[in-house]
């Protein structure tokens, strides 16, 4: 069977969610052969095999920690060159698109970004992206080289299927330009205790109805209660009402939960091109007429103040 290479995210050794969903979608196009590099790599084997990893390739070098992208583009066109995979699959972040796209002009192969689905198909895999605003699904395959497939989070389940995965070293040549770009510093982003935005199953969006920094207090009680990640609109980032890290939207970050509750926002073009995936969507406004009724599962006309505490209180209670 052909081998599909997954790009592994983890951080020292520990592997974030939207990889092992990468390893549910690679097995309906081939067997998973993970890459893993820097830190703690080689920690990561037990956690792919037991999601379908049939091998594990490890790399370790101080590029991978020191410098940008460019020494990690360097690796998957290694491990590339030694497979010659039917696809390369990479978790559609900042940084993942951005491996992605480097690694498809340097192997001269067609990109994909933001999918949301992925089968195989006779000419090679078949990739799902939600368009323009969820008005238009598309289904499209790269036509030439080595399809190189970035993958929203959320789009697949996290499935148990125990492979080898036996740990093999990568032989990683680095580039002139892998060294071009240094990271002077790093400030750990302070936790919350809530979900990853990106990566949450259930995100809590509050914006202009919101109508203060201290009234997102309202927004983050109904979040906790479900366990779930904090989101705003832009208009509420711009005002300096929740920082920009939370923004959802096209300037901001890409979601798409199992669920989105969407409260005090309009739902303007430049938001819903941020949660336009998600599986179902949740709107609160007091605005009938809002365009953010047009994409919703579910919509409740009303005064966000009064019914995001009742909705916080029944799911409270339901939980006891």
């Amino acid at each position: 069977m052909a081998e599909v290479l997954v790009y592994v995210d983890h951080v020292d050794g520990a592997v974030r969610k939207p990889t092992l969903e990468l390893l549910t979608l690679a097995r309906r196009v081939g067997e998973p052969v993970a890459v893993a590099l820097g830190r703690g790599a080689a920690d990561t084997a037990g956690v792919l095999a037991e999601h379908g990893a049939v091998r594990v390739l490890t790399a370790d070098a101080p590029e991978f920690a020191e410098y940008l992208v460019v020494p990690k583009v360097d690796a998957l066109q290694a491990a590339h060159a030694v497979l010659s995979p039917v696809a390369v699959l990479v978790p559609s972040s900042a940084e993942g698109k951005e491996i992605a796209a480097r690694l498809a002009v340097r192997i001269g192969s067609g990109v994909i970004t933001d999918a949301v689905d992925l089968e195989a198909g006779e000419q090679g895999p078949v990739a799902t992206q939600s368009a323009f605003a969820a008005s238009f699904t598309t289904r499209s395959r790269v036509s030439r080289g080595t399809p190189v497939i970035t993958v929203k989070p959320n789009s697949a389940p996290v499935e148990a299927f125990a492979a080898a995965g036996a740990v093999e070293a990568l032989e990683v040549s680095f580039s002139a330009q892998a060294t071009g770009t240094r990271v002077l510093s790093r400030t750990p982003r302070e936790s919350t205790g809530r979900p990853e935005l990106t990566e949450a199953a259930i995100v809590v969006s509050g914006g202009r109805g919101v109508n203060g920094a201290e009234n997102f207090a309202v927004i983050e009680a109904l979040a906790d209660s479900l366990g779930a990640a904090v989101g705003a609109s832009r208009a509420a980032v711009d005002a300096g009402w929740y920082p920009h890290a939370n923004q959802v939207g096209q300037t901001g970050k890409s979601v798409s939960p199992q669920l989105y509750i969407a409260s005090g926002i309009s739902g303007a073009i430049q938001h819903r091109a941020g949660m336009q995936t998600s599986k179902t969507i949740v709107a609160i406004n007091k605005d009938a007429e809002a365009p953010i009724f047009d994409l919703v599962d579910y919509g409740v006309v009303g005064d966000l103040f009064q019914v995001v505490p009742q909705l916080t209180d029944e799911v409270e209670s339901r939980k006891g």
